[in-house]
């Protein structure tokens, strides 16, 4: 774990600039649907919500660069980050295992690696009970 304390900026980088990458989301919906999923939703509300979607996925993916140049919000930062990649690996695992073989396959395998990092990282750095921050 101190390897992993001694690479959070490092970490946080690579799998912000990775999340960051759902920007394709925000500007080609469509697009993004059927390369992640092999299919895409049509009309106004999948257009609504599947840019919403990768702009929220975006802004996660910038708070983990922000948080690898700012140790003072780290922890927030990765449990947000991480507590947001685990409701994604649920989800598809729960209710779209059909479309592992497609790039969301790929997304929740580095996702899950990304989770156990950052859990390690966390429990590695878990204060006392009763210590200030």
């Amino acid at each position: 774990m101190n390897w992993i304390a001694a690479n959070i900026k490092w970490i946080m980088l690579v799998s912000g600039l990775l999340t960051c990458s759902m920007i394709y989301a925000a500007i080609a919906p469509q697009a993004a649907l059927r390369s992640t999923f092999g299919e895409s939703l049509e009309g106004p509300l999948a257009e609504i919500v599947v840019r919403n979607w990768g702009a929220l996925i975006t802004l996660v993916g910038a708070m983990l660069i922000y948080g690898a140049y700012q140790p003072a919000v780290r922890r927030l930062v990765v449990s947000i980050a991480g507590a947001s990649k685990i409701f994604f690996i649920g989800l598809v695992l729960t209710y779209g295992q059909h479309y592992l073989s497609y790039q969301a396959g790929v997304s929740i395998a580095v996702d899950a690696v990304i989770v156990i990092l950052f859990a390690l990282y966390l429990l590695g750095r878990r204060e006392p009970l009763g210590a200030m921050p």
